[in-house]
């Protein structure tokens, strides 16, 4: 009995530890991850990264690494680099010897670099990863845009200018609000005065009425 409880204790054990892995780590438990859309100036050198996340340590006699180049989405995929138990650049008419490994494997960096980049260089870079094992295959899209010139710097000028007149405005209008205050209370000391010079002259009149009363009688 002993013997069959112990037996049934590690089976579910077994089952637990099974699904929290399932649950911590997918069958599709893969990403690559790499940008969009990169632009290049024509004979510059430029980076093209790719890096993946897996819940499972690279075993570099399983793992597998494809780099292509196709110049439309329709157009056919040329194979410029790969991983078969070490890098591999493939010398291609294209290319020659200008595309390199830049990455670093322990860290799951497949990236590359292409040198003196060219105006055919242009197009649509695919970074293929497997690491079994991982049942999927991740897959990394990559356009590449190849610039003549360099864009122009934005003009800051107009932004100066609005910046400095909105400024101007508004030192306007704080100052013309000072001057109206100020002027508030410079007026009102004059009324005040004003309201005591009547009051006093009423009093002096009402006294001089009263002391030409007391004459007559």
């Amino acid at each position: 009995m002993r013997c069959e409880r112990m037996a049934a204790v590690r089976l579910r054990c077994a089952g637990l530890a099974l699904l929290l892995f399932a649950a911590v780590c997918p069958v599709s438990s893969m990403d690559v991850l790499v940008p969009q859309l990169i632009n290049a100036l024509n004979g510059s050198i430029i980076k093209i990264p790719c890096t993946f996340t897996s819940c499972y340590k690279m075993d570099s006699s399983k793992f597998a690494m494809n780099w292509t180049y196709q110049e439309t989405t329709n157009s056919t995929e040329e194979m410029f680099m790969t991983y078969k138990n070490k890098i591999l650049p493939l010398k291609t008419e294209k290319f020659g010897d200008r595309v390199v490994f830049a990455g670093i494997l322990d860290k799951n960096d497949l990236s590359v670099t292409i040198s003196d980049v060219q105006i055919s260089d242009e197009g649509i870079y695919n970074c293929y990863v497997r690491n079994p094992p991982d049942r999927i295959q991740g897959h990394g899209v990559i356009q590449l845009k190849v610039l003549t010139e360099l864009p122009p710097p934005r003009d800051s000028t107009i932004a100066v200018a609005i910046g400095a007149s909105v400024g101007g405005i508004l030192a306007l209008l704080i100052l013309s609000m000072v001057v109206v205050k100020c002027v508030r209370r410079s007026r009102k000391p004059e009324l005040i005065s004003d309201e005591q010079k009547i009051e006093e002259e009423g009093k002096t009149d009402g006294e001089g009425g009263i002391e030409e009363g007391t004459k007559q009688l």
